[in-house]
């Protein structure tokens, strides 16, 4: 995958959940966050940009974050709840 993107999956709906590393190759701490782009498919998401985190971790490694937010980033009633906690829905 490109962009720094570490694991992502389509919602039933649409938008795309995502976990990406934030920090650059071979920079430690690896730092990652888990977002959804509801932008994802449409004419809008070739205007580029980053939606805002609804979780961030860091560790030493891609494995080491993915650990800890794919878990979320599974599970679409964490993501729901996440997006609803920040106002994104």
């Amino acid at each position: 995958m490109t962009d720094g993107v570490l694991y992502e999956r389509t919602l039933a709906h649409g938008p795309v959940v995502r976990i990406r590393r934030t920090s650059a190759d071979g920079e430690l701490p690896v730092v990652a966050v888990l977002e959804v782009d509801r932008r994802a498919g449409t004419p809008r998401a070739a205007a580029g940009g980053f939606p805002p985190p609804l979780a961030r971790t860091e560790g030493g490694s891609d494995d080491d974050v993915c650990e800890v937010l794919e878990p979320m980033a599974r599970d679409d009633a964490t993501i729901a709840r996440l997006m609803r906690e920040r106002g994104l829905r």
